[in-house]
């Protein structure tokens, strides 16, 4: 008779995975794209700015909205995550 005394983990899900790897690659385009923010100094510069990071958070917004889908508790931990990294904002 055979005892499992440590149960197997489940694989991980690729897709998953491929989605938090991206959800961090995006989290790294918001830092930059407020850098460039900070120290753009023409109005035209700016406005591209302001407009790039709208859509990277929206980026991030899709891909945490995604992860919650395939893990509700990994999402959690992405969630905070990006709040945490933005609190600097």
């Amino acid at each position: 008779m055979k005892t499992a005394l440590f149960p197997k983990k489940p694989a991980p899900d690729p897709e998953l995975t491929a989605l938090q790897s991206e959800l961090a690659a995006a989290q790294g385009d918001l830092q930059q794209a407020y850098r460039q923010f900070n120290q753009a100094l023409d109005p035209e510069l700016v406005e591209s700015c302001v407009y790039q990071i709208s859509a990277v958070k929206a980026r991030c917004n899709y891909l945490i909205r995604a992860i919650k889908e395939r893990s509700p508790t990994t999402a959690a931990a992405a969630s905070s995550a990006l709040k945490e990294d933005a609190s600097w904002i």
